[in-house]
């Protein structure tokens, strides 16, 4: 899959995510369904828990809904969900 600037554009609520880097090292390894986003936070329903990772912090693998996984700095992806689509991303590669 191309990563392009209309990934950051995509609806993040219902998506798998797992974390794979923290820099708080308990929120490493969550995994599960996206239940909830803010500004600078993901509820991510984890072995029927949730739990709440810092956007900021960490590095993620979603799952897009055709099965590819991608991996998104979560510092890119800070802010409201509504005010994304406004966002003008650069490219970067």
């Amino acid at each position: 899959m191309k990563v392009t600037p209309n990934l950051f554009r995509q609806e993040f609520v219902g998506l798998d995510a797992k974390v794979v880097k923290s820099s708080n090292p308990s929120q490493t390894g969550i995994s599960g369904k996206i239940i909830k986003e803010t500004r600078n936070t993901l509820v991510i329903l984890h072995k029927n828990l949730e739990k709440i990772v810092i956007k900021d912090v960490a590095v993620f693998h979603f799952v897009m809904p055709d099965g590819t996984v991608v991996e998104i700095n979560g510092k890119a992806i800070v802010g409201r969900p509504e005010n994304r689509l406004k966002k003008r991303v650069r490219r970067r590669w």
